[in-house]
């Protein structure tokens, strides 16, 4: 049933056994810069190569400031800190997003609320949400606060989810009506764009993620993004143990995080940059192909959203139901090939079931159905 597929997989990558769902690019560009850190000796939280990584992030994204760090879960938990997210609040997020993004809401002490999705582009829906925030919340004071529980609803963090980013307009203007902050969860979108603009644009500032698993990496790491000056300052700041300037003294102002991302993973993410345009045209044609080799299969390939630019971090079709999803899941895993259903939404997790919530059956079919597919870049980049 799925032959073809299978035999178009095996084909993209002919030296792999398995083949991954993702894996970095790496060459000998990315040894070369290494060394050349290692023989600087500057490998810890300084180093040119950190600046110079963020100042690559900053004109890929047409941001004008990028704070990296040692992950994306701790931009996540740095820009919410600075945004206000404390054990008083609570932040409305997706099911249908990797654990992270409730992790970093939770270790600043609050609580994620979750409200569906929409299936064009597995983003937070603006009429769900708007519909949630009419029946649930109240506007004291200008401050947005949830009739149920009582705790302030700081913000909306938005996903970008598998690279395809979601309906910023209409989640911006639902934020704005009730004074609730629209934050972006950019993990998976580096080189997506809505509207002709890189994601990260609408909301107050924007985290994306350079684990080995996405579009570049620098082995672990993250940043955080912003056009806002002061508030890049602070987050700067905050992010690097909050030691306040001094030619000898060692001293902190504030309780603050040790999140700065190393050097020796910045110089990793510099030769990557080199690569990103490269990549990127990879991915989007593979995407391309994917959706030709699949026409007439009876799988449904989840295309990038009307007026935007997927970076197709992952490709993903749509499964008749459950159980088509399980055998194509079961055969893949004979064939070698590293297929994977959607993560467990998050209302199911023990440490989640107790959040509130709307309905959420968007999210519930789309887990059901839907497969990711190995998408790494092919190993012609290299070569570019």
């Amino acid at each position: 049933m799925f032959d073809d597929l299978f035999e178009f997989i095996q084909r993209q990558y002919p030296a792999e056994a398995p083949v991954a769902l993702h894996r970095p690019l790496l060459g000998e560009l990315e040894k070369q810069y290494l060394a050349e850190c290692i023989d600087s000796t500057f490998v810890s939280s300084v180093g040119p190569d950190i600046a110079e990584f963020e100042q690559g992030i900053c004109e890929l994204t047409d941001h004008r400031y990028a704070i990296a760090t040692v992950n994306g879960t701790a931009a996540l938990q740095l820009g919410l800190t600075l945004s206000g997210v404390d054990a008083g609040s609570e932040v409305i997020i997706q099911p249908f997003t990797f654990v992270a993004t409730a992790n970093a809401i939770r270790y600043c002490g609050a609580n994620p609320v979750f409200v569906d999705i929409e299936s064009r582009n597995l983003g937070i829906c603006p009429q769900k949400l708007r519909q949630w925030l009419l029946d649930n919340v109240e506007v004291q004071q200008g401050v947005c606060v949830n009739k149920t529980s009582n705790r302030r609803v700081v913000a909306c963090l938005c996903m970008h989810t598998f690279g395809h980013p979601s309906r910023m307009d209409e989640l911006l203007a639902v934020c704005q009506e009730f004074g609730v902050l629209l934050l972006e969860d950019g993990a998976e979108a580096l080189g997506s764009r809505y509207r002709g603009e890189h994601v990260g644009h609408h909301g107050d500032w924007m985290a994306i993620s350079f684990n080995g698993n996405k579009i570049i990496t620098t082995g672990g790491g993250g940043a955080l993004l912003s056009n806002d000056e002061s508030w890049a300052q602070r987050a700067k700041h905050l992010g690097s143990t909050a030691k306040t300037p001094h030619p000898w003294e060692t001293s902190h102002d504030q309780l603050g995080f040790n999140f700065r991302l190393p050097n020796i993973n910045a110089a990793l993410g510099r030769a990557q940059l080199q690569r990103f345009q490269a990549i990127l045209a990879d991915k989007r044609q593979l995407a391309r192909q994917y959706q030709q080799c699949l026409q007439g299969s009876g799988l449904e390939f989840v295309l990038e959203p009307d007026a935007c630019e997927s970076n197709y971090w992952l490709n993903a079709v749509l499964c008749r139901d459950q159980k088509q999803r399980d055998h194509l899941l079961q055969l893949g895993g004979e064939q070698q090939l590293q297929l994977r259903p959607a993560w467990t939404l998050l209302h199911r997790l023990p440490m989640y079931r107790d959040c509130l919530r709307g309905d959420l059956a968007t999210a519930e079919a789309m887990a059901m159905r839907l497969v990711n597919l190995p998408s790494s870049a092919r190993a012609g980049v290299l070569d570019a």
